[in-house]
């Protein structure tokens, strides 16, 4: 039996994989993640991106894989002979069996006790309430004077300078030259903090320096630095390194700008800006101004008509005014009240014309004459309509009449003798006398022969 409790038989041999994977799995469990400190050889850059490289120190080594995807930071200068810090996972690339660290981190190995005392310190001071919101200063609007502590050669007092002229050149500016790296740059740069307050001569500081290593950008992390700008009276406006570097001096100062050049542009506004709103203030205090006047011309105005207004002449002058504005009045009321008695006189003289005997006979003559052609016009109407009713029902009469039968060329023959009406040739003989009615008139005749009605045909 083994230690995993397998029989030893060739039987129960296992693979190779299986073999790898479980010691990976022991040594991932077993050992996790740990800080590993080395000399770095062998390194290779494949086109993936990937870094392989061994840690070494006078009696070992181990191997190492930085994956892309985990790298936050340059890596171009990393070289064999470095002396690195890797944090990561011990492992094994079950492929071939090597056993390795995965890389997570990875910094220089000086850097690393760098940290940990940056760490310490921030606490420290954090705990001491040195980083508190309350104590920070703000920032003058407009500086009657700026200070810059840092190397009177650097970099950063150029970028600092160049966008001061560009921004507002008429804002003066003292330069505290210190070092900013080194043995000797702690020391000035506290003593420049003394100075500026001492002398009292700004009323805006800017510290700072241009990017670097931790190392070099050290001297900002520095107690005696962090306390010199809490102690300082003006405000402070920390520029060190680039954007992404961070010291104490960021975390103590009022302002933390991301570069020099960004402190420059925080402490001054813009001169052309400012012009525009001197401008535009200007133009505002003059619309102002003449609103102003003109308010007083017009009191002025209003305060003179009052007092003429009050005085005896115009006195006198608005009562005969009011005089004869009464008297129109006065003259107006006189003829509207006559108006309105004229008026209803009027109306009661209407009345009385209406209720009089000759108007009333006047009317009843009208209404007389009116029925009399009322009474002409419907006997007319009933006549014409008795007549048409006459037309209508002679017109009938003659369509039925035996007349109009004769008119057209019809007769009544009779027997002379009897004065029977002959309809049938058979009732008559020859020799018979009959009489034909005509339509004007009547013919006696004697009949000489009859002629059958089938004979006709």
């Amino acid at each position: 039996m083994d230690d995993f409790g397998l029989e030893l038989t060739p039987q129960t041999a296992i693979s190779v994989s299986e073999l790898n994977r479980t010691v990976r799995t022991l040594i991932e469990r077993g050992v996790g993640r740990v800080w590993v400190e080395g000399e770095m050889s062998n390194l290779s850059r494949p086109a993936s991106g990937h870094l392989y490289f061994s840690l070494k120190d006078d009696s070992a080594q181990i191997r190492c894989a930085w994956f892309r995807q985990r790298q936050r930071a340059p890596t171009i200068n990393l070289q064999d002979g470095d002396k690195l810090l890797a944090f990561g996972k011990v492992s094994i690339y079950e492929a071939r069996g090597d056993y390795q660290l995965i890389v997570e981190r990875l910094e220089a190995a000086g850097e690393g006790e760098l940290r940990r005392r940056f760490e310490e310190l921030k606490k420290k001071l954090a705990a001491e309430g040195l980083f508190d919101a309350s104590l920070k200063q703000a920032l003058p609007t407009l500086p009657q004077c700026i200070g810059v502590i840092t190397s009177p050669s650097g970099a950063a007092i150029r970028d600092v300078l160049s966008v001061l002229k560009r921004r507002f050149p008429a804002v003066p500016v003292i330069i505290y030259p210190v070092a900013v790296q080194g043995d000797a740059a702690v020391a000035e740069i506290a003593a420049a903090f003394q100075t500026a307050a001492r002398r009292a001569e700004c009323d805006v500081l800017i510290v700072g320096r241009g990017g670097g290593s931790l190392e070099d950008l050290w001297a900002f992390n520095e107690e005696a630095v962090a306390r010199a700008i809490r102690n300082c009276p003006l405000p402070v406006i920390s520029a060190v390194g680039h954007e992404v570097d961070f010291t104490i001096a960021d975390l103590v100062a009022d302002y933390r700008a991301p570069t020099p050049s960004g402190a420059a542009e925080i402490v001054v506004p813009d001169q052309l800006e400012w012009q525009r709103n001197f401008n535009a203030t200007l133009t505002r205090f003059g619309s102002l101004m003449r609103r102003i006047l003109e308010d007083c011309y017009q009191s002025l105005d209003w305060l003179a008509r009052r007092l003429k207004q009050s005085s005896p002449g115009a006195t006198v002058v608005r009562q005969g005014e009011q005089l004869r504005n009464l008297r129109k009045a006065l003259i107006s009321a006189i003829r509207s009240d006559l108006l309105v008695r004229s008026r209803t006189i009027e109306r009661i003289e209407s009345r009385l014309r209406q209720q009089s005997p000759v108007a009333r006979l006047q009317h009843i003559a009208l209404r007389c004459t009116s029925l009399q052609q009322r009474l002409r016009a419907a006997g007319s109407k009933q006549l014409a309509v008795v007549a048409n009713r006459l037309a209508l029902a002679k017109r009938g009469l003659q369509a039925v009449s035996p007349l109009a039968t004769l008119e057209r060329g019809y007769a009544i023959v009779t027997d002379a003798a009897s004065g029977k009406t002959v309809t049938d040739a058979a009732t008559v003989t020859a020799g018979s006398a009959i009489e034909a009615r005509l339509a004007h008139g009547r013919i006696a005749a004697i009949v000489s022969r009859t002629i059958d009605g089938d004979d006709e045909n």
